[in-house]
């Protein structure tokens, strides 16, 4: 993996093909500012080059906070965003990263730290763990991280107005009712959840793990089902030409354990 020894604002710890990222401002309630953005950039790049890592888990450090949002007294100096390129997080407009993503919430989210959430692929919460949008109450929107857009494609219409509109908090059991979370556990179990999950996933060819999230994800731009179905996706093209697609036939009929190749 890249070289990420730099790091000031975030935390990274690989486990074999695990790449765990904690966002390391316990002071702040793990408020994203400018820098913490970038590192996050920098830390997402090197995920999806590194063929070895399969899948990214990110949480919050502490027990009380996954993410506050952004942090406003840094933001008030400027009264402006100061994100990189793939957006919020270095992720929230990250469009072309086709490994799983996976939000461990360890605490609430809030803000920018919903609108993360709602970026990643899937998301485990901490019993404890609340989930808002307050953007309103200080005279803003959730738009900055595509928290909006994506509510309006997660939920359905009015659960995303009432969240969208009246800045409440849920608790983790409402988010997994909503569909905002795949399930809530007490926190002292959250990150084994995690990964037994990742694990389910790593255990899947990975061309065929990253072909799915695409083909999901981009078939979303278009509201016909019969177009989306028959538009062509390099990502698949990629899994079906692969070895790995006769490896894993090969290890059925054979009845043994599949050897990934990655190619």
């Amino acid at each position: 993996m890249t070289d990420l020894t730099s790091l000031e604002h975030i935390l990274v710890e690989v486990e074999g093909p695990l790449l765990w990222i904690t966002l390391n401002r316990p002071e702040v309630r793990n408020a994203l500012h400018p820098s913490a953005h970038r590192e996050l950039h920098r830390i997402f790049d090197a995920y999806a080059a590194d063929p070895t890592l399969r899948v990214a888990i990110l949480t919050g450090a502490g027990e009380r906070a996954f993410c506050a949002g952004s942090d406003i007294k840094a933001r008030a100096r400027t009264n402006a965003d100061d994100y990189p390129p793939t957006g919020y997080a270095g992720l929230t407009a990250r469009f072309d990263l086709d490994k799983p993503v996976i939000a461990a919430v360890n605490g609430f989210a809030l803000g920018g730290g919903a609108e993360i959430v709602l970026a990643c692929d899937m998301a485990y919460a901490a019993d404890h763990a609340e989930f808002g949008f307050p953007e309103p109450r200080v005279g803003l929107a959730a738009l900055g991280g595509g928290g909006l857009q994506r509510l309006a494609r997660s939920l359905p219409t009015k659960f995303a107005m009432d969240l969208a509109l009246t800045g409440r908090r849920v608790s983790a059991a409402e988010a997994k009712t909503l569909g905002l979370i795949n399930d809530h556990v007490p926190a002292a179990e959250l990150r084994s959840k995690v990964r037994d999950v990742a694990h389910m996933i790593v255990a899947n060819a990975p061309l065929a793990i990253e072909a799915s999230k695409a083909i999901i994800r981009d078939s979303l731009a278009s509201p016909d089902l019969a177009a989306s179905m028959s538009r062509s996706y390099p990502a698949a093209i990629r899994m079906l030409e692969s070895r790995d697609a006769i490896e894993g036939q090969s290890a059925f009929l054979e009845r043994r354990e599949p050897n990934w190749l990655y190619e």
